[in-house]
């Protein structure tokens, strides 16, 4: 048993090895034993919890749970996406989605609205900042083993009853699905004769367009400066994050560099429309 499990476990390991050359084959060979040892222990290890541990397991989740916290060590940025993951990082690049329109966090027990979007079913439904969902249909929050954010999306046009909790007292309403649109410039307005303010919430695809078209329309109302604010904006696209600079920077101006182990990865972004 033992020479099958390294037999199955080298084979891949021993593939990638094979495509490597020069310097980067060096490398890999000096690993290879090492990575093979590990990648055997982790199987067997993975194996034998799936077998023997007292309580049911869930493959997935756990080697879910055990690729996600090995990154978690590297830095912030080296992350790994599951299906649901990818899922949620369409919405945050395209900010389209179909679902009851608000901002929510997911606790344990419960769904708690941060922002509900104005004019979206949510808001239309009178759900407000700080309500609690406890209950959708005949689902309780408590119950539901995955992510309970997924039950506020759905077909579009279909409705959903809701139970939450406002200041202790419960309450229900009905909130009906659409299509949701999340702005990445949700308002820009003018605060003084010459001063124009934009919020930049996030740097999805839609970013350097509506930055674009607020600050036209500021400079239109006679601004003459601008306050660009990015508080509470988690990031996004990196080319969106360039072409918003290029809004406000003159041509040529170094941006940012991305820098890669592998060198034809290395990336250099000016600036390159003229002002």
């Amino acid at each position: 048993m033992k020479n099958i499990l390294k037999q199955k476990v080298l084979i891949p390991v021993l593939a990638l090895t094979i495509l490597l050359t020069g310097s980067a084959f060096k490398s890999y060979n000096n690993d290879f034993f090492e990575i093979a040892k590990q990648i055997e222990i982790f199987t067997t290890l993975f194996k034998e919890l799936n077998m023997n541990y007292v309580d049911e397991t869930n493959p997935g989740d756990l080697m879910d749970n055990a690729i996600k916290n090995m990154l978690n060590d590297l830095d912030p940025y080296t992350k790994f996406y599951n299906e649901q993951d990818v899922e949620a990082a369409r919405i945050k690049r395209t900010g389209d989605y179909t679902g009851i329109g608000a901002k929510v966090r997911v606790l344990k027990d419960k769904l708690v609205i941060i922002e509900p979007y104005k004019g979206y079913p949510a808001d239309k439904a009178g759900l407000k900042a700080g309500d609690e969902i406890v209950k959708m249909d005949n689902q309780r929050i408590a119950d539901y083993e995955d992510d309970a954010s997924n039950l506020l999306k759905g077909v579009a046009n279909s409705t959903a009853e809701i139970t939450y909790l406002r200041q202790g007292k419960t309450a229900n309403t009905t909130v009906k699905r659409s299509e949701i649109e999340i702005d990445a410039v949700p308002h820009f307005s003018m605060i003084d004769a010459t001063t124009g303010y934009i919020v930049l919430k996030k740097f999805n695809a839609k970013a350097s367009q509506q930055t674009g078209y607020a600050l036209k329309d500021l400079k239109a109302q006679g601004a003459k400066s601008i306050i660009l604010d990015l508080r509470g904006n988690p990031g996004g696209l990196l080319n969106e994050a360039v072409n918003v600079v290029n809004l406000f920077v003159p041509k040529g101006q170094l941006v940012v560099t991305t820098k890669s182990k592998v060198k034809k990865y290395n990336r250099t972004y000016y600036t390159k429309k003229i002002q």
